[in-house]
């Protein structure tokens, strides 16, 4: 079972930064793009040394902060990567980050901010959503990362009429974006039984969360979605993707959502022990959390 860690780090010396579109408005142009410029170029140094990083730590499997490059869709401020005066530096150090994340065997991915919703009933959310997904496969294609993980999004009072949508724009992608496209199982919403037919019809890997899945069941033995979600992987030649998180305040009542720092051993399915497979944490405390997680995993062997 390969871990993975989730766009940030809580010890680690590894930072990111970020621009609002307020800032970069009160800027002539040209001071946008220099600040721009060297925002993306801190950046993309540091998913390097993320990367080695994670090699340090045992962890195999890194999920890419999608606003890597802040502000790049912004309807005012927003701009291409020939727009920045680093832009060969950024892209000499992209082909770094392919070249180690191959080297170190380093499975890498995005997830998408909950606005990106090919399901929505109003054409400049799809429009908005189309935008930022095509932003998404352009750094996909430049550093290696094989996945962009989306939710369907919501219900709008008609699941069937909300999938036929996005089957509908789904076939409209780039192939930059449809290629790397997976679906998730939500915790509202959106079950991997509601999932499974879509992701068969349209040959989408399913992105299999059991947090969301004890949170939002469908009937589903958690063997049986885990199964039923590899077979999706399996039909496109790729290795599984899961999610594991643990209730911040425990199973026992409240709200179930919120991720807990850490993740409880009692939450990892005993179906997945020994399994080919990637598993993102999701949990607050990180690196610190994963390599937790990775330690319990190399005493059970």
């Amino acid at each position: 079972m390969r871990l993975g860690l989730c766009c940030l780090f809580k010890k680690e010396q590894v930072s990111f930064r970020t621009t609002t579109a307020k800032a970069l408005s009160a800027m002539p142009r040209g001071e946008q793009l220099v600040k721009l410029s060297g925002i993306c170029t801190h950046n993309t140094k540091n998913l390097l040394l993320a990367l080695k990083t994670v090699s340090r730590l045992g962890i195999g499997s890194f999920r890419i902060m999608s606003p890597l490059f802040p502000r790049m869709t912004h309807p005012v401020v927003g701009y291409q990567l020939g727009d920045l005066p680093e832009n060969r530096l950024i892209t000499e150090t992209f082909e770094q980050v392919r070249r180690f994340s191959l080297n170190c065997d380093i499975r890498l991915s995005f997830h998408p901010d909950q606005f990106v919703v090919l399901s929505s009933p109003h054409a400049a959310v799809v429009d908005n959503s189309i935008m930022e997904l095509n932003y998404q496969a352009m750094l996909a294609e430049s550093v290696g990362a094989e996945v962009i993980n989306i939710h369907v999004g919501g219900v709008y009072g008609d699941k069937l009429s909300a999938l036929e949508r996005f089957c509908s724009v789904f076939q409209s992608l780039p192939l930059a974006v449809r290629s790397r496209l997976t679906l998730e199982n939500d915790d509202i919403s959106y079950t991997v039984r509601d999932l499974l037919p879509v992701c068969e019809k349209l040959s989408i890997p399913l992105v299999y969360d059991v947090h969301h899945h004890r949170c939002n069941p469908d009937g589903l033995t958690v063997e049986e979605a885990t199964i039923l979600a590899g077979e999706t992987w399996e039909r496109v030649g790729r290795e599984q993707y899961c999610h594991i998180s643990s209730p911040k305040s425990g199973w026992g009542g409240g709200n179930l959502k919120p991720h807990a720092d850490y993740i409880d051993t009692a939450d990892l399915p005993e179906c997945w022990l020994g399994r080919e497979m990637t598993v993102d944490v999701e949990a607050k405390e990180k690196e610190l959390a994963v390599v937790k997680l990775l330690t319990y995993l190399q005493g059970t062997d």
